[in-house]
């Protein structure tokens, strides 16, 4: 099978768009989340890997980096920052009017500016106390720290984070928010996306019927234009669905069609057709209404039916219904998107939305290293009433994280046998 054609810049200007929206918006909402408890966010990424483009914006640090995979928010008190400041260092203080510290130079006792302050790092405490004990000249000195103050090496700043702005330091209730907002965030998206294309599209008008294609099975039987169908072979229909899912699985068969007209219901045979691949048609098309209840309705009810459909497949993977030769990994997705974009704006969206539904339930799995790991061990330290070592817990998150590069290049091989090889 050879590999889609992605020449196109239309198709991998999609590829771009759509995983990095999926991306980014779950970052954002891990972000947002994380701001409002009060957190230092030290870094927003885009990607994984080296940095290619930065720029500070206040405390954060918004990156894109080189592999187009994942992104990150690094939260403060989640990296060993604070390692950088150890006793017996040689320092450089800097002050403010009030006295505080708010640059702490590790390069030395001559770096920075003529301002600085010189020393022997005695002891010190940047997450409670916010002190820091100097020996100078023989003699020990205690200065208060600003709690947003720098420590600068090679030219290179990171502001602290006393414990009230770690994530650590804040409840569990701010915490599972900040984690569980990510996968929100893209259920979120995917509701906006599924009301858009109502909006552009239309949605179904319930079981009404639009276009009536002449010669077709549902105009020989004398079906029109703004028909709705009651029930086909005594069976109730109340939505399209349910109409396009009885004809379906009725190809050369005749149902009975019951429905109204002009305040009057009629019954009527249809013989039903089918098409190259055996499924039952009848020729018509179903009516469309863009009026925003509906269109509101179809996002909900499109969200929910298309995260149910995901869960079952999750449910055939874990009982060994469905293998690991029948998964997708990142090069099976990129050439789906190519091809759905070269369908139709309307179709590319649908699917953006479904794989930000996919997204959020993977993220929602509680396996290390994913959001819904550690969503797990949260509940644990409510439900024990004190935290699990974070050592133990960061152990417990690496495996996990090996575990998945691990399931990655597996599928990824499973891609590229069926792409180039079959």
């Amino acid at each position: 099978m050879p590999f889609p054609n992605l020449d196109s810049v239309e198709s991998i200007l999609a590829i771009v768009v759509v995983f990095g929206a999926l991306v980014f918006v779950h970052e954002l909402g891990h972000f947002l989340l994380a701001k409002r408890a009060g957190i230092l966010c030290r870094e927003f990424a885009l990607g994984m890997g080296p940095k290619i483009f930065r720029v500070k914006r206040g405390e954060t640090e918004y990156t894109l980096r080189l592999l187009p995979i994942g992104g990150l928010v690094r939260m403060a008190g989640e990296d060993p920052e604070m390692d950088m400041l150890k006793p017996h260092m040689e320092v450089s203080i800097e002050r403010d009017a009030l006295g505080k510290v708010t640059h702490i130079l590790l390069d030395g006792p001559n770096a920075g500016s003529q301002r600085a302050i010189s020393g022997t790092v005695v002891r010190f405490d940047l997450e409670q106390a916010l002190s820091l004990t100097l020996e100078i000249d023989g003699e020990q000195r205690t200065y208060s720290v600003h709690p947003q103050a720098q420590l600068v090496s090679d030219g290179q700043e990171v502001q602290i984070a006393p414990l009230n702005r770690q994530f650590k330091g804040k409840t569990v209730s701010q915490r599972f928010w900040a984690i569980f907002a990510g996968p929100f965030a893209n259920f979120l998206l995917a509701f906006l996306l599924f009301v858009m294309i109502g909006l552009l599209y239309g949605v179904p008008n319930g079981t009404y019927l639009g276009e009536v294609r002449a010669g077709g099975p549902a105009a020989q039987a004398g079906l029109m234009e703004g028909d709705k169908v009651i029930a086909i072979q005594g069976q109730s229909v109340s939505t399209w669905k349910d109409v396009v899912q009885i004809i379906s699985q009725a190809p050369d068969k005749e149902l009975t069609f019951q429905y109204e007209r002009n305040g009057q219901v009629n019954t009527v045979p249809v013989k039903v057709g089918k098409d190259e691949n055996n499924i039952g048609k009848i020729m018509v098309t179903n009516s469309l209404t863009y009026a925003p209840g509906e269109v509101l309705k179809y996002g909900v009810s499109s969200t929910y039916e298309f995260t149910v459909m995901i869960l079952k497949s999750l449910g055939m993977l874990f009982t060994g219904a469905v293998g690991l030769n029948d998964l997708s990994g990142p090069v099976g997705i990129f050439k789906m998107t190519g091809e759905f974009a070269q369908q139709g704006m309307a179709i590319l969206m649908k699917w953006a939305a479904v794989l930000s539904i996919n997204l959020g339930l993977f993220n929602l799995l509680p396996l290390p290293a994913l959001d819904g790991g550690r969503l797990a061990f949260l509940a644990v330290e409510a439900l024990r009433g004190r935290p699990i070592d974070p050592h133990k817990e960061g152990m417990v998150h690496f495996l996990g994280f090996a575990f998945l590069m691990l399931l990655i290049l597996v599928v990824t091989w499973n891609d590229v046998q069926r792409l180039f090889f079959q």
